[in-house]
C-alpha cells in the first residue's frame, strides 16, 4: 500500500471456518456469546455451548465438506478488503470476525502500530440485530478500550446504491430466463421469537427492506410471479420467526423459485450449503421445477460504490 492511511475502515462480520478446528472454534465462540444464548449464567451458557459443539461438530463439518471444506466468506471478504484498499484514499480497510480469525485484538494491534486513531466500523449486516450487529460492535469496543475515535455506521438496508447491487444480483440469476416465470423469495436468517419480543428490531427492518426492494423492482419494470419473505436456519424446539423457508417452498410445486439471501452481504456456508444444497434437495422433493439461489453482493463493484456512499469515505 503506497498511501499513508490516516483513517481505518473496519468491516465486521461473524466469521467462517477454514478447517474443522476453526469450525469448532466458531461454534464454541458463537454459543458462548451472551447475545446468542441469552441465559443469565455464564457457567450455564458455557455448559450448553460445550454440549452443542460436542453433539453438532461432526455433522456440521460434513456440511462444510460438501462446499470444499471451508467457508467462502473468508476469500470473498479478502477480495472485498483488497478492492476497498485500492479505491479508498488515505483510508486502510481491515476485516474483523466475531467468532474466527482475524479477531478484533489483531486488528487493534495493527491500528496502534500504524498510529491510526480514527476508525469507522461497518457491521456487514444490512439490518440490525442484537445477535449480529450489537454482538460485533460490543466485541470490538471491548478490546478497543476507548483508545480510538470510533464512528459506527448504522444499518444500511435503505441505501439506494446497496439496493441497486441487490437488484443487479437478482437480475443476473434470471438473465437466461423470464423473471415473470419465477416466484422471488427473500430468505432471511431466522431468529427466536423471544429475541424479537424482547425488542430486537430485526424482523421489522427485514420487512421494510423487502418492501423497498419490491418497489425498486417495480420501478425498474422487473416483474416476478410473486414476491415473499421467509426465514431459514431454525434450530431447536423454540418458536422462531415465520414463515419458515421449507414451509414457504411447499407452495411452489411444479413452479419456479428464485431465492435472494436478504440478511447476508457475503456468501457463506448458509448460502452455499444451506440454501444452495440443503434447501435445493427439499425443493426437488417438493417438485419445484427450477430452483435458483442468487449470489450475495460480495465484492460487486456496485457494492464498493455503496460502501463509499454509506461511510462517506472516498
Amino acid at each position: 500500500m503506497n498511501k499513508t492511511p490516516t483513517k481505518a475502515l473496519v468491516l465486521l462480520n461473524m466469521g467462517g471456518a477454514r478447517n474443522k478446528n476453526e469450525l469448532k472454534m466458531f461454534l464454541t465462540n458463537m454459543f458462548n456469546d451472551k447475545n446468542i444464548l441469552t441465559v443469565k449464567s455464564n457457567l450455564l451458557r458455557s455448559f450448553i455451548a460445550k454440549f452443542i459443539v460436542t453433539t453438532r461438530l461432526n455433522s456440521a463439518w460434513e456440511n462444510y465438506e460438501e462446499i470444499g471444506g471451508y467457508s467462502p466468506l473468508n476469500p470473498l471478504t479478502e477480495q472485498l478488503v483488497d478492492k476497498l484498499n485500492k479505491q479508498l484514499q488515505e483510508v486502510e480497510t481491515f476485516q474483523v470476525m466475531r467468532y474466527t480469525p482475524p479477531f478484533a485484538s489483531e486488528c487493534i494491534k495493527q491500528l496502534k502500530e500504524k498510529g491510526i486513531k480514527d476508525v469507522v466500523l461497518l457491521p456487514l449486516y444490512p439490518q440490525y440485530s442484537t445477535t449480529t450487529t450489537k454482538s460485533s460492535l460490543e466485541d470490538f469496543e471491548e478490546v478497543a478500550k476507548n483508545e480510538f475515535n470510533l464512528t459506527v455506521i448504522e444499518p444500511f438496508y435503505e441505501n439506494e446504491i446497496y439496493n441497486d447491487a441487490i437488484i443487479n444480483s437478482i437480475t443476473k440469476e434470471v438473465s437466461n430466463a423470464r423473471s415473470e416465470d419465477f416466484n422471488l423469495i427473500f430468505s432471511a436468517h431466522g431468529l427466536p421469537q423471544k429475541i424479537v419480543d424482547a425488542g430486537d428490531p430485526y424482523e421489522k427492518q427485514v420487512n421494510d427492506h423487502v418492501e423497498i426492494l419490491s418497489k425498486k423492482l417495480e420501478q425498474k419494470g422487473i416483474k416476478f410471479k410473486s414476491i415473499s419473505l421467509a426465514y431459514q436456519s431454525k434450530v431447536g424446539p423454540m418458536k422462531w420467526l415465520e414463515p419458515a423457508l421449507d414451509d414457504e417452498l411447499k407452495k411452489y410445486k411444479d413452479d419456479n423459485v428464485l431465492i435472494y439471501p436478504i440478511a447476508f452481504i457475503v456468501d457463506n456456508s448458509e448460502t452455499d450449503f444451506e440454501l444452495s444444497i440443503e434447501y435445493k434437495e427439499e425443493a426437488d422433493e417438493i417438485g419445484i421445477a427450477d430452483y435458483r439461489v442468487c449470489k450475495c453482493v460480495n465484492d460487486d463493484d456496485i457494492f464498493i460504490e455503496a460502501i463509499k456512499d454509506i461511510t462517506k469515505l472516498n
